[in-house]
């Protein structure tokens, strides 16, 4: 039987890849990967000459099946472009098909970007909470922000450099004079790693670089009916929005499946919960 590897890759430095994970990728029939242009100069780095095919997000409903073709007949390492696949990356899907096929999956962990900022930010690490990357709408990131804010832990979230001053924006509303960290380019020639509050922030990245994790500290612990009260209007807005959106949808004749994949992708939300509120709306309709 042969083994899906999920390979962890360097997050910037390539000095960071184990020894492990080198010797697996070149012992491999084939690596599936985010990028294969990433992926690529990664081997070459390593001087290995190993078969590579491109799963990603947009490509991994039509390229899973011809993956699993390739286990059944040899070794097939998992890596994203950066970081362990699955985590805000591709990859979770394979991992759980290849488990249901009955083959073996390994995991060969390497770099966190999540970790790693984590331990710059010197906060303490002993709890946190990860966000991935925030919902692209205001109305959502902070309806996202807000249910977190209350938590006696610290928040990690990615960020893309052409959207941090809009989250950090988001933060400051949110969160208010909070101690946070934004860490920058990690591992990598321009590492950088500014620390103060959101406001400060927005002052010092004018024309954001790189790639960002931001690390929030924790919050002392409200009152529990205050904390309720909140959280229950943020979630009958969002609960109204997405309402409206697949009415919307079903108006215009769109199947579910892809007003549930449209909504899910624009929102953020997850697929089971917009599903529900689709048939909730069916049924009203009868």
């Amino acid at each position: 039987m042969h083994t899906l590897y999920i390979v962890g890759t360097p997050i910037g430095n390539l000095e960071d890849l184990t020894p492990r994970a080198a010797r697996v990728l070149a012992e491999v029939a084939l690596v599936a990967a985010e990028d294969t242009r990433v992926t690529r100069r990664l081997l070459n780095h390593l001087g290995v000459h190993a078969r590579v095919t491109s799963f990603h997000k947009h490509n991994w409903w039509n390229k899973l099946d011809r993956v699993l073709e390739q286990l059944a007949e040899g070794d097939v390492a998992l890596v994203s472009d950066a970081g362990m696949p699955g985590i805000s990356d591709p990859g979770s899907e394979l991992v759980t098909a290849a488990t249901r096929a009955g083959f073996m999956v390994e995991v060969v962990p390497g770099p966190s970007a999540v970790t790693a900022a984590l331990a710059l930010s010197g906060f303490p690490g002993d709890a946190f909470l990860f966000l991935g990357f925030l919902p692209r709408r205001k109305k959502e990131r902070q309806v996202a922000l807000r249910q977190v804010a209350a938590l006696a832990m610290q928040v990690v979230v990615f960020e893309a450099p052409h959207r941090l001053r809009v989250t950090l924006a988001d933060v400051d509303a949110v969160f208010g004079d909070r101690p946070l960290a934004v860490c920058r380019e990690l591992t990598k020639f321009h590492e950088e790693v500014f620390r103060g509050t959101a406001a400060q922030a927005l002052e010092y990245f004018e024309s954001p670089r790189g790639e960002m994790v931001l690390v929030v500290q924790s919050s002392a612990p409200q009152d529990d009916a205050s904390l309720h009260s909140a959280g229950a209007e943020d979630q009958a807005d969002v609960d109204t929005d997405l309402r409206v959106r697949l009415a919307s949808l079903r108006h215009e004749g769109v199947r579910a499946k892809d007003a549930v994949a449209l909504v899910s992708e624009t929102t953020g939300l997850a697929k089971n919960r917009v599903y529900r509120v689709w048939v909730e709306l069916g049924r009203e309709t009868i």
